[in-house]
């Protein structure tokens, strides 16, 4: 639904050009903002002007109606001898024709209303006139009909049009006194009867233009104020909507009414995969375990700590209830992903490590360093046994092992946080793999990228997805094929429910169930040269950035590992 734009206060400030001059166009603020019409290309106030039009000349045809009736009927005699009935009946049929015209214009009028009421008040007047010189007796009621005329005028018109006819129908008044002293057929109407008519037509014009002042900037500022409150309503939704943290709104009957993004991911099920969401579905389908702290909720009003499983993630979520006003039965749900708050914890704790870490194997290099320095020292000596230079090699070998264990707690020491940005994950593998055959030769290892995806867009850093690819290749190249055969590594992209995916396949022989239970411990290893933390620390880095990196087997032979990106949203997609 298309909600209305603010419009600016200020835009009746200036008149503009080619503006008619009946409008009033001055300066415009909160104290006193003198409009006497609204601007006629506001759709809100050109449907309400039409509106009040249209009724001025509804009025008009009632009041010719009338006028007909007094002429035409039997009823005319209680108001005495018409002086001149052939005018009086001309008057009030030409005056009932012009009042249908004026209906049917005010009915299809797009715009210009101010030459509408211009021409409406003038026969007015001119029909009062006349019908007051033809019926002296219904003269009073008459002249007292044209006072909600000049109202209704004057709330569409500027003060100096409203004076100018208010002035117009005292000198009608004033012209046809005049007519009857000259025509001397009749007894003379009170002077101080046109005296008060007069002065009354000025005070309701005065009175009527300054009421209808007050109620259009009433209007304007209620306009404003309604589309400032919509564009707020927009910001608050679309900040909702993008929030972490799951929130939904539940009626009395148990039903969802509103649910942002973050909450739909948690609790979707692989069997909910439609584009209404949750609106109006029961939160006991959704999710039966929420539903029952809810009800448990409002009936004791105590909050239950223990985070749940929810959705087919089986994501660890902390739901917490709120009353959406104190007389509603509607209830505010908030989902925390405490898996989230748990990496994250995990994040510091490690980092703390890291540093407790770093430190202790600044400590351990210097008397490796002195081992090693002297072994090479030894076996430079010509009285040295052959089994004891085989001893001076395992130590030499050992001294290596160690230093490389010592490098890689250095750079996981040394690891700072994440720090995602979007990058699109295809053109990623290419240039990754364009850069990895300067190091390996395509003779020693074959490396291609498979999927059908022209671009896929994720949020990552991209200095630790550059290492977890290496880190990832490396073992491919290393262990991942058979004896004899050259490895052939395909980097496999794919993406299933906005989920992006990067999978390492290899040819080789696979990794026993056994084992692949400890592939991400740090320093478990199955050869003798490996230091057991390129796997811990990819996956490290992973967790780092929201994503997960698991083993899977292939049934026809081979080795997987698969990363698991964040789930992309519709912003990062545009």
């Amino acid at each position: 639904m298309r909600r209305p734009r603010a419009k600016s206060a200020l835009r009746g400030g200036l008149q503009r050009p080619g503006a008619d001059p009946c409008l009033y166009s001055g300066p415009l603020h909160r104290a006193d903002v003198p409009l006497a019409a609204p601007d006629a290309d506001h759709p809100a106030h050109s449907q309400s002007l039409r509106r009040e039009l249209y009724l001025f000349a509804l009025y008009r045809v009632l009041e010719s109606a009338l006028l007909a009736l007094v002429v035409f009927s039997p009823a005319g005699a209680l108001i005495g001898t018409m002086h001149l009935p052939a005018l009086a009946q001309g008057v009030a049929v030409a005056y009932l024709v012009l009042s249908l015209g004026l209906l049917m214009h005010a009915r299809r009028l797009p715009g210009g209303f101010v030459p509408h009421v211009v021409a409406g008040i003038s026969i007015d007047i001119v029909v009062v006139l006349l019908a007051t010189h033809a019926m002296p007796g219904a003269g009073p009621g008459i002249a007292l009909m044209l006072v909600f005329n000049i109202a209704a005028a004057s709330l569409f018109l500027s003060m100096r049009w409203s004076m100018a006819f208010a002035t117009a129908a005292s000198l009608a008044l004033g012209g046809e006194y005049i007519w009857d002293r000259v025509e001397q057929v009749h007894a003379y109407r009170p002077l101080a009867e046109v005296l008060m008519f007069s002065v009354g037509y000025f005070a309701v014009a005065a009175l009527m233009h300054h009421l209808g002042r007050q109620v259009r900037t009433t209007q304007l500022l209620a306009d404003q104020r309604g589309a400032e409150a919509a564009n707020l309503a927009e910001i608050n939704e679309l900040i909702i909507r993008r929030m972490r943290t799951g929130v939904m709104l539940v009626d009395g009957g148990g039903r969802v009414r509103m649910a942002n993004e973050a909450a739909q991911l948690l609790l979707r099920d692989e069997e909910d995969r439609d584009d209404h969401g949750m609106h109006g579905k029961e939160l006991a389908k959704v999710a039966p375990e929420l539903a029952m702290r809810l009800a448990q909720w409002l009936q004791d009003g105590q909050q239950n700590e223990m985070p749940m499983a929810c959705g087919t993630g089986q994501t660890d979520v902390l739901p917490r209830f709120a009353r959406l006003l104190a007389t509603s039965d509607s209830t505010l749900v908030f989902l925390d992903d405490t898996s989230l708050l748990s990496r994250r914890a995990e994040s510091l704790t490690l980092a703390a490590m890291g540093r407790f870490s770093a430190s202790l194997a600044h400590e351990i290099r210097n008397p490796l360093a002195a081992i090693s320095y002297a072994t090479q020292l030894l076996e430079e000596s010509h009285d040295l046994s052959t089994s004891d230079r085989r001893l001076l090699q395992i130590i030499h070998q050992q001294c290596l092992r160690t230093n490389g264990i010592v490098e890689s707690v250095l750079g996981l020491a040394r690891r700072e946080r994440a720090k995602p940005e979007r990058i699109d994950l295809v053109n990623f593998a290419r240039h990754f793999i364009e850069e990895y055959r300067l190091i390996v030769p395509e003779d020693n290892a074959q490396i291609r990228v498979t999927g059908d995806l022209a671009r896929l867009p994720v949020m990552f850093d991209p200095r630790h997805l550059q290492q977890i690819v290496t880190a990832l290749v490396n073992n491919a190249v290393r262990y991942g094929h058979l004896p004899g055969e050259k490895p052939r590594i395909a980097l496999h992209l794919e993406e299933e429910d906005r989920t992006p995916r990067i999978s390492i396949l290899d040819r080789g022989p696979g990794i026993p169930e056994a084992v692949a239970s400890q592939l991400f411990r740090p320093f478990f290893t199955t050869s003798e040269n490996g230091t057991g933390l390129g796997l811990y620390i990819a996956h490290e880095l992973c967790r780092a950035n929201e994503a997960e990196l698991e083993y899977v087997s292939v049934p026809g032979g081979g080795a997987c590992f698969r990363v698991t990106l964040p789930p992309q949203h519709a912003l990062l997609r545009t």
